[in-house]
């Protein structure tokens, strides 16, 4: 099976499914009949050739599965026919399942994992990572979920439930644009599909919302630097190495439009306050250019507005570029006992002590911070840094 193909399969899974559980519910039930429909393509296609509308022809076989497990001849009957092709429809199947993965009966955290189960199509494993919890738990977690919401249909959205969506997009494009595990440091099949479901979302509203439009900034911003964050052999480049002229300019023109004119109209929130410090790094020519000062500022705006452990370490980040490593240091000490087994806090620790003039203390921390990321890009990348010290 080639990569291309494997590729078409993976990104079409979620959409089949949209399509299923939106018109027949049966999350559980549609996921087999989904899973099969795919075991049926990887048979059939190397040998009769891919049909000329892929996504439709996983529809109608999944949805021949379902009905097939379905015990009542009754539902049988009322949902019989399979769509006819994947565009009958000109709502978008894939918002609809992602916004029934955020129904009010879940919990936030349900919410967030099944949705990256179902939407973003990310592991058990990978989900668990995120969460730095168990598999096991984010196993039951997600099964816990389905049940809740067997049978649930769709509803607009209210306030409550658009921030659930929004935080679940953030922590999908995040997942994509760093991968919390594995041999490459970004899916951008995540990415992608994160900032289509914004886009999508943003169009759909009744009105449209501030905090939708800053987080589609935020995404475009911080995607635009994607293609420079990785060397020839796969190696890890921090953004102050990147060759900024290789930034994608038509996403980051269109995010400081998006920005600009969030800001102005809406009252601030916390996905255009991110997607303004992603903004100050876009309009630096030169990373001696960025507007250190400015950044602080605008994470102290965060960290009072939605304080999150990990806005303090970006916030420890900036003070230490503004101010000089110590002050970036006693900031970091704010989080400590929260983030002590995360390796972003020891990679940033290991980076104020660097730039402190402290080379025994920065390769311990680099060290522990390779021993604690699951990504092998990262590793490579802080187990360089601690060899050079």
């Amino acid at each position: 099976m080639t990569a291309e193909f494997e590729d078409l399969l993976r990104r079409s899974a979620p959409r089949v499914l949209a399509a299923l559980v939106r018109r027949y519910g049966h999350f559980d039930t549609a996921e087999d009949a989904v899973q099969e429909a795919l075991l049926a393509a990887a048979t059939q296609w190397p040998v009769e050739g891919r049909p000329d509308d892929p996504l439709a022809w996983l529809i109608t076989v999944a949805s021949r599965r379902l009905i097939d497990q379905l015990r009542s001849d009754e539902a049988s009957r009322r949902r019989a026919a399979p769509p006819a092709s994947s565009s009958a429809s000109g709502d978008d199947d894939t918002l609809t399942l992602l916004l029934l993965c955020c129904h009010p009966s879940l919990t936030p955290a349900s919410q967030i994992a099944l949705t990256l189960r179902a939407v973003g199509g990310l592991t058990t494993a990978e989900i668990a990572a995120a969460f730095l919890v168990p598999e096991t738990t984010m196993g039951q977690r997600i099964s816990r979920a389905k049940q809740r919401i067997r049978g649930v249909r769709f509803e607009v959205p209210n306030d409550d439930r658009l921030r659930a969506v929004l935080h679940v997009l953030y922590l999908m494009f995040n997942e994509g644009y760093t991968a919390s595990s594995g041999p490459d440091l970004s899916r951008p099949d995540l990415t992608r599909e994160a900032i289509r479901l914004t886009r999508t979302l943003r169009a759909q509203l009744p009105a449209e919302d501030g905090e939708v439009t800053g987080l589609l900034a935020l995404m475009l911003l911080t995607d635009a630097r994607r293609g420079s964050r990785t060397s020839a052999d796969g190696s890890l480049v921090p953004l102050a190495e990147q060759d900024r002229a290789t930034w994608n300019r038509a996403s980051i023109v269109e995010g400081l439009t998006l920005v600009r004119d969030a800001l102005s109209r809406h009252r601030v929130g916390p996905y255009q306050l991110q997607a303004a410090i992603a903004a100050v790094h876009a309009e630096a020519k030169r990373a001696e250019d960025t507007d250190w000062p400015q950044i602080v500022s605008l994470y102290q705006l965060l960290d009072d507005l939605a304080p999150n452990p990990m806005v303090t370490l970006n916030r420890a980040v900036a003070v230490g570029m503004a101010q000089g490593p110590a002050a970036g240091l006693a900031v970091l000490s704010e989080v400590d006992s929260v983030l002590s087994n995360h390796h972003r806090l020891h990679a940033v620790r290991a980076h104020l002590l660097e730039q402190a003039g402290d080379p025994a203390a920065a390769r311990d921390s680099y060290r522990t911070a390779a021993r604690l990321t699951t990504s092998i890009p990262e590793q490579r990348y802080l187990r360089s840094r601690a060899a050079r010290l």
